[in-house]
């Protein structure tokens, strides 16, 4: 069973311009919901990313290390 979520967010002035510019008939999503889906699909990656990156330095550094 997927949970869902609403979500109500108000952007004004520059944000609001911003986000205009990539939705509709001349941005790159077709609607404010498409894009912020995206963006938090992005941020998830993004943690993932820098979680697995923290994992792999300690692995290197625990194989690095020398054995007794």
């Amino acid at each position: 069973m997927s949970n869902s979520m609403t979500l109500n967010v108000r952007v004004t002035g520059p944000l609001s311009e911003f986000v205009s510019q990539n939705v509709g008939k001349d941005g790159a999503y077709e609607n404010v919901s498409e894009y912020v889906r995206d963006l938090i699909r992005r941020d998830r990656e993004r943690v993932e990313a820098a979680s697995f990156e923290r994992l792999k330095a300690e692995l290197t550094t625990a194989f690095a290390a020398p054995e007794f």
